[in-house]
């Protein structure tokens, strides 16, 4: 077995047929998928366990709910294939996604490679990045969240490089995908990038999630754990990312989490952050609100154009 698709299921039932149908119709043909149905309530399982009746290339497991990185692990334990890739159950993959990922890991010996994606406003996403890339840049790309490649969805992993790497704390519910990616990338793996259109990726799917400050500080505390061995270069890329966070905050007005959180971070940063992140912080929170939402909103409208 080449190929182990891991999908992490949770009341996705208006979804699950066209993501599988993307898969099911690959032009490739050595992989197996993996479904872990982690707790819906919505009839997702019953669907999952119906279509495994008619495709034996589908193998579906259920357990008790306990988070997207909790089924991702599971569905890795019990995939036959050499290498892995992960989907969402609200996405799909291009009809070529596996051959192209499957032949430029073959051919380059990566321990990743990485394609390109377009979300569901039809812009296509790509950063531009190909062949061989330096793991401490892709890091500081994703701590910014400003990375226009594909984070977890729409590449092929060897299987070694994920261990250790499926650990992250239940409680955290947002960037998860992140998170893993950056501890496979302390790894100092070989990463290679392919201008191939693999994947399509819904953003923007509704969802019950809540982003909240005891989650916040529980991420915080695991990836500072995770950069540790190389603090010094990426401390200026962790701080961003707190800023970050902190912007999306102030967006959606929850400006009480200045003085419960942020605070401190206007004590650390210095230059190596850049001016217009640290204007924010340095601003009043509902003053900061307003430039920050003319720049998000303008953000966003030429993603959506692109």
């Amino acid at each position: 077995m080449e190929i182990s698709v891991i999908i992490p299921v949770y009341n996705k039932v208006d979804y699950i047929d066209r993501c599988l149908e993307s898969i099911l119709t690959q032009d490739f043909s050595d992989f197996e998928i993996v479904a872990v149905d982690d707790g819906s309530t919505d009839g997702s399982a019953t669907k999952l366990d119906t279509l495994a009746q008619h495709d034996d290339r589908v193998r579906v497991f259920h357990q008790p709910n306990g988070g997207v990185t909790a089924a991702r692990r599971h569905g890795v334990a019990e995939a036959r294939g050499r290498y892995i890739m992960f989907a969402d159950a609200d996405d799909m993959l291009t009809p070529h996604a596996m051959a192209a990922l499957h032949e430029a890991m073959v051919t380059s010996g990566a321990d990743e490679v990485i394609g390109t994606f377009t979300n569901q406003y039809h812009a296509h996403c790509d950063s531009g990045r190909r062949g061989w890339h330096n793991s401490d840049e892709l890091i500081g790309a994703l701590l910014s969240i400003k990375n226009t490649f594909c984070v977890l969805w729409g590449i092929l992993f060897k299987r070694q490089l994920l261990e250790g790497c499926l650990n992250a704390p239940r409680e955290i519910i947002e960037r998860e995908d992140s998170l893993m990616q950056i501890k496979c990338l302390m790894k100092e793996p070989k990463v290679w990038f392919i201008a191939d259109e693999v994947y399509w990726h819904e953003e923007d799917v509704p969802n019950t999630r809540v982003e909240d400050l005891r989650m916040i500080r529980i991420y915080d505390d695991e990836m500072r754990r995770t950069l540790q061995p190389k603090w010094q270069v990426m401390e200026p890329w962790f701080l961003l990312n707190q800023i970050k966070v902190y912007e999306n905050f102030l967006y959606k007005r929850q400006f009480h989490v200045l003085n419960r959180y942020y605070r401190p971070l206007r004590q650390q940063v210095d230059s190596r952050v850049p001016w217009l992140h640290r204007l924010f912080l340095a601003l009043p929170p509902r003053l900061a609100y307003y430039p920050l939402r003319w720049f998000k909103d303008r953000m966003r409208k030429r993603a959506q154009r692109q």
